[in-house]
């Protein structure tokens, strides 16, 4: 990657390369110390190296490996913000580094690209940095933070191993491998035991029999906070949809002891006695204006209080009552929640003692074709697709993470990949640990799925949500300090 340094007015075009670490030799890491079921290759970031692994077999089928690779060269640096953002376009960064210069400090403006992706064309940004720092000094970065807030400036201390530029590491991580083949398991998933509320994976794993689980999907924290469990796309346990799918966006398919990952999409549709028929926008989610949404007893908790107006359906579908919104949703039983124009229709169409049908389709878009909703499907919806076919394809654009702090730094990970044969590849990358492992950025997290040999991958959440649970213990270093409560999980039974 190549950066534009401007200092003042002068300007100097450099190649920033991995800070300076030994390569290992055949002799100091050969292949031989690799364990069975790892790549002899190279690690595919940082500098060239095989990486230090230790490996051991969970049952049959399981094989479970830790591995560490680089070292810790990064230090800090200050970085300037406007509106909260730290890449803007060159004009703000030339008058941010004019405002620091004129408040006695030395700028460096910092001109990067972020990479395209397969969805989302490479764009030119700019930075404003100051001063450099080693891991030791992060006080003395943060004391600059403090003159500059004096000054009337925005700033943050800025770790460098994060910003997705080149860097010698540290990494660390999990990886859990299942081969189809001689693995007598099954894998699954779960929202643990309410759809609306957030659930610690070690809890999900315990409560399904999971010998092993990771976090999954993305979760809803923009909505009202007894609803924060919600998954942001689609998410289905033993055949049944508990949150809708986004369209396009990639997921996690599991059927007994085989995986695939596809784009999805649903639909969901309430019919009448009298052949009216609406679309279901969302499932087990606050409605937005004129949506009708349906409720399943999973949901465990009240309806959300809108105003709108709500069907109570049976099994059959028959309408048991009608009611303002905001009740429980019983075992059993399932609402319809209609909000404005939807309201109506409910009340049009669905009075008691009348029936209304609600039907769901799923359909497999790289396939085309539906996907049959037996008691033994499960769906995870991810954050991003990362492999497709064997190549790098991330779909940041279409998995609504279009973004710098998405694409580019580097946060901790929860993959999955499904290797040619079937191969089942659970990986975890730590980071937010400076010094520690620094994470990955979405073109990374690819490399080192496609060299764990993932045929296709996709992205779960990460950050502070990232977990593996082995054996009932939370086996990498969640970068919140402990387990966060999540939407999801994919679990893996033995």
């Amino acid at each position: 990657m190549r950066r534009r340094l401007t200092v003042g007015t002068a300007a100097l075009i450099v190649t920033v390369t991995a800070v300076s670490a030994p390569a290992l030799s055949a002799t100091a890491a050969s292949t031989e110390s690799i364990p069975a079921g790892l790549p002899s290759t190279k690690f595919p970031l940082g500098v060239p190296g095989i990486p230090t692994a230790a490996g051991k077999a969970l049952g049959a089928g399981i094989e479970y490996f830790t591995l560490k690779h680089g070292t810790a060269e990064d230090g800090y640096t200050v970085s300037l913000l406007s509106a909260g953002k730290d890449a803007f376009t060159e004009n703000t960064a030339q008058n941010l580094a004019v405002s620091a210069q004129s408040a006695g400090f030395e700028p460096t403006i910092v001109q990067f690209t972020r990479p395209a992706v397969a969805d989302f064309p490479a764009q030119d940004y700019w930075m404003v940095r100051i001063g450099n720092w080693t891991l030791k000094q992060k006080k003395q970065a943060a004391e600059v933070v403090t003159e500059l807030k004096d000054a009337g400036i925005s700033s943050k201390v800025d770790y460098l191993g994060d910003d997705g530029f080149l860097t010698s590491g540290p990494w660390s991580m999990k990886v859990v491998t299942i081969d189809p083949r001689t693995f007598r398991g099954t894998f699954a998933s779960s929202l643990g035991t309410s759809t609306a509320k957030r659930e610690k994976v070690s809890a999900m794993a315990k409560a399904g029999g999971a010998s092993i689980a990771v976090n999954g999907g993305f979760f809803d924290i923009h909505t009202s906070a007894a609803y924060r469990g919600d998954p942001t796309g689609i998410s289905m346990v033993g055949g049944k949809l508990l949150s809708e799918a986004v369209p396009g966006r990639t997921a996690v398919v599991m059927k007994g002891r085989t995986v695939r990952i596809t784009e999805l999409a649903s639909r969901v549709t309430a019919t009448a006695a009298d052949k009216a028929n609406l679309s279901v926008a969302g499932v087990n989610r606050v409605p937005k204006p004129n949506e009708l949404v349906l409720y399943t007893e999973e949901f465990g908790t009240k309806t959300p209080s809108t105003g709108g107006t709500e069907v109570v359906l049976d099994e059959t579908g028959q309408v048991l009552g009608v009611r303002t919104a905001g009740g429980k949703v019983t075992k059993g039983r399932r609402v319809l929640h209609g909000v404005g124009t939807a309201a109506d229709w409910l009340t049009a169409h669905a009075t008691e003692g009348q029936t209304v049908t609600v039907k769901t389709v799923v359909s497999d878009l790289r396939k085309k074709r539906t996907i049959p909703l037996t008691p033994d499907t499960y769906i995870v919806g991810g954050g991003v697709g990362l492999v497709r076919n064997g190549k790098t394809w991330i779909t940041a654009s279409t998995d609504g993470m279009a973004n710098i702090n998405m694409i580019l730094r580097r946060h901790p990970r929860t993959l999955v990949g499904v290797g040619k044969t079937g191969k089942l590849i659970l990986a975890v990358i730590d980071g937010r640990a400076p010094g520690a492992t620094v994470g990955a950025s979405f073109l990374e997290a690819a490399q080192v799925m496609r060299w764990l040999g993932a045929r296709d991958a996709i992205n779960l959440d990460g950050g502070g949500s990232s977990a593996m649970v082995v054996r009932g213990k939370v086996v990498n270093k969640p970068s919140d300090g402990s387990e966060r409560a999540v939407g999801d999980a994919l679990l893996v039974k033995p």
